[in-house]
């Protein structure tokens, strides 16, 4: 029985790293002023007929902290480039010289900040929710074990255990997301 209850701890600790492992993900995609190229992430181009991560069309690069540059590997690709830049919507006018597509990355103001904020609280909140389901889940396998003979004392110290998880992940989540706001509001 104490197999089983290690397995749960073990999964649950997994599935709590992995809402860390996505809110850290959400907010690389939120962006605080400096250009960098994981502003870029969630852009599809099409090319050939299926679409492809900006990444795999052409070298994404940052030579200062307003600009981003992408070098695409076939010169034919730099219509599409802008064009999946302009329809992924994320506030940039691409442009380009021939050779590549510029990105001027225009400073954020106080109310884009703010709004900034509130979207990375939307999504520590998320992550807390998804940390607290999982918390949720692993008790109910461990009140199942209970009822199939594992002994009280055991379930208890595992219902303590995984509080401790979340406990422990939701006060990552909330350093996380204070770095993250201090990050947007610094001009």
């Amino acid at each position: 029985m104490t197999e089983e209850v290690n397995f749960i701890l073990d999964s649950t600790k997994e599935s709590m790293g992995n809402a860390l492992k996505h809110l850290e993900k959400q907010f690389s995609n939120i962006r605080a002023g400096k250009a960098s190229p994981a502003m870029l992430g969630s852009v599809t181009v099409d090319y050939y007929g299926s679409q492809t991560p900006l990444g795999q069309v052409g070298n994404i690069n940052t030579p200062d902290a307003r600009t981003i540059t992408i070098q695409p590997y076939e010169k034919s690709m730099i219509q599409e480039i802008e064009k999946g830049i302009m329809i992924a919507n994320l506030g940039f006018n691409p442009m380009n010289n021939g050779e590549s597509v510029i990105i001027s990355v225009p400073p954020l103001t106080e109310e884009r900040r703010r709004e900034l904020v509130k979207q990375a609280k939307a999504e520590a909140e998320d992550a807390k929710v998804g940390v607290r389901n999982d918390r949720k889940s692993a008790n109910n396998e461990i009140k199942k074990l209970e009822k199939d003979g594992l002994s009280e004392d055991i379930a208890k110290n595992a219902e303590v255990d995984i509080q401790e998880l979340t406990n422990s992940h939701i006060a990552k989540i909330d350093d996380l997301l204070v770095l993250k706001e201090k990050e947007i509001m610094t001009v």
